[in-house]
């Protein structure tokens, strides 16, 4: 991981911070500004079966205190980009299990002291009852949950706190937050009721210029769930370069959701987003002269440092032990057996015993005839044998709900269409690649080799009818067809009921949209069926059958059969570009 810095110096005492500038006495500020961003609940630097040593909160710590101890606690700001409720058994035994006691979230950065965190799209996921209880603990520690562009539908005011005022480093420092804008196309409604989210252009201008106007703050830090983006104004859901090259009045802006380590620098601003899952700290610096009773200048720079897993904090992690505790004894507890092994990667292959079970699981939901689903770990795998509740997370790591939609033979195969062009190549020699990958780093992955172009959770296949993928032809003619599972014939002008994540459903990886013209704006219309979220009827399943028998989960007369074609070039180029991806196995 590259570490950058960059020093920006220059009179900024100028327009709205003018007026800001005369409380202040002569002389040197100094302001150290520590950023986190999609946490996913990385608490413990324990893994819950064996004990695997793991970068988290606990060694993010250790290197928060260490800044504080170096240049003194009362010159430290401590943020976070949001995405911190979900990613982990703990998240989800604090979200839905114990409801009655203390939210370990707020516990945890309050242990910190975290001074404001930003809302994500996977922490509105968890849905009113856990964000909302999570907003009002977090506010007893005094720490906002801010999300400015989050507009409530009744008064058209924030649903969450837009910003928070502190004093740091003897300036006054105002930091604002914000959500990501483009929620709607990946959660169901009902997870974000009675809100809706605005772009943060022009929003987080004027929101700067308003706070700067009326509290005259010397240093503005915005941080946001949004992802770095283009730079071009066409990524609703990554904005950050957008706001980057165009902000004024902003010394820091901090980004997230792209899980993309990464450092800026233009004219007096940084840029800091500092990845995932606890690998790194982002670390700011701000030094500020003051003259005349103005600011003359400010000098900033900005770096990532790497976290080490075994620098977990002793103290912290004897805090929370017996929270880690309970949810091991959670997580450990024998649920059903597994008879084969189930590898998320054979997806991307063809018809595998993982994505078979979800087809199963999806299928076997009333009115269910059809099944879309893709693999949402990269690389995992689940041994034969005794299952545990632990099991789960890896086969489903994320809080989707199943719906169930009315969607014609036509607009189904689209969608086929699109999801698999996204993924595989024309070819016409087993010699070339047949997935879309390409040589190179990929940082959201933390890979460095070969990887896909695009993201593998998008890698839909159907359940519930008989298609073949032909390679070697051009988009819009690679799907054929042939049937229901069941042997009954498939027409493009008949309607039929597709089961698929409540994420795809309101148009995530714009299957929908692109591939069948769907307005995923208005689901509703189609939305006949919604079920709880998919890890839970996966244990439904499991608590019912006791075994996940590879024979009964890939009956063909249920979930169907696909593969690619034509196989004397199918195979070779498949079997060659899995090996380019997985060169360790696990």
């Amino acid at each position: 991981m590259k570490t950058n810095s960059f020093i920006i110096a220059g009179i900024l005492c100028f327009g709205l911070a003018s007026t800001s500038c005369n409380r202040l006495k002569d002389g040197k500020y100094h302001l150290e500004l520590l950023t986190t961003n999609d946490i996913h609940a990385t608490w413990f630097d324990s893994s819950y079966v064996g004990g695997n040593i793991q970068k988290s909160i606990f060694a993010i710590n250790h290197y928060v205190d260490s800044v504080r101890k170096a240049v003194g606690e009362e010159n430290v700001l401590l943020v976070d980009g949001g995405d911190c409720l979900q990613g982990d058994n703990a998240a989800y035994y604090y979200n839905y299990v114990d409801t009655l006691s203390p939210h370990i979230f707020p516990r945890l950065v309050s242990y910190m002291k975290y001074d404001a965190i930003a809302v994500g799209n996977h922490d509105i996921e968890t849905g009113h009852r856990v964000y909302d209880r999570v907003t009002n603990e977090l506010a007893k520690y005094g720490i906002p949950f801010l999300a400015g562009n989050a507009i409530r539908n009744d008064n058209g005011k924030p649903y969450f706190q837009t910003y928070k005022i502190f004093k740091r480093g003897g300036l006054k420092v105002a930091v604002l937050g914000y959500t990501n804008p483009n929620i709607k196309a990946w959660l169901s409604e009902k997870l974000w009721k009675g809100m809706t989210f605005s772009s943060l252009l022009p929003l987080v201008q004027n929101d700067v210029n308003r706070v700067r106007k009326t509290e005259r703050p010397d240093v503005v830090v915005t941080v946001m769930h949004s992802g770095v983006g283009k730079g071009d104004g066409s990524l609703l859901e990554s904005q950050a370069l957008d706001l980057y090259n165009s902000i004024k009045g902003v010394d820091f802006l901090v980004c997230a959701h792209d899980h993309s380590a990464l450092i800026l620098q233009r004219d007096s601003i940084c840029l800091i987003n500092s990845g995932s899952h606890s690998k790194n700290l982002g670390h700011g610096v701000i030094d500020v002269t003051v003259k005349n009773g103005k600011i003359i200048s400010k000098t900033l720079s900005a770096n990532l440092i790497p976290v080490k897993a075994e620098m977990a904090d002793t103290a912290m992690r004897n805090a929370f032990r017996k929270d880690f505790e309970k949810v091991r004894k959670f997580t450990l507890r024998p649920i059903g057996e597994l008879k084969a092994d189930l590898l998320t990667r054979d997806a991307y292959k063809g018809m595998c015993n993982y994505m078979n079970l979800l087809h199963t699981i999806s299928l076997s939901c009333p009115p269910a005839q059809i099944s879309f689903a893709a693999p949402l770990t990269y690389n995992d795998k689940i041994n034969k044998g005794t299952l545990v509740y632990n099991d789960l997370f890896k086969l489903y790591p994320f809080e989707n709900q199943l719906f169930i939609i009315k969607m014609t033979g036509k607009e189904i195969k689209g969608c086929l269409e699109f999801a698999y062009n996204t993924q595989i190549n024309t070819i016409t020699s087993p010699t070339e690649h047949i997935l879309k990958i390409s040589n190179k780093e990929n940082k959201r992955y933390n890979q460095v080799g070969w990887s896909f172009d695009n993201r593998p959770y998008n890698f839909d296949s159907a359940g519930g009818i008989n298609y073949t993928v032909n390679v070697t032809a051009p988009f819009g003619k690679r799907i054929e067809i042939q049937s229901l599972a069941n042997g009954n014939p498939f027409y493009s002008d008949s309607t039929y009921y597709v089961a698929m994540t409540s994420y795809r459903a309101s148009g995530g990886g714009n299957i929908l949209r692109e591939g069948a013209g769907i307005d995923t704006d208005k689901i509703n219309d189609r939305l006949v069926e919604s079920y709880p979220e998919i890890r839970l009827l996966i244990y439904d399943y499991i608590k019912k059958n006791r075994i996940i028998d590879p024979e009964i989960i890939g009956n063909p007369a249920r979930i169907g059969k696909w593969k690619f074609i034509p196989d004397d070039i199918a195979n070779k180029a498949l079997q060659r570009d899995m090996n380019l991806l997985f060169t360790n196995p696990k």
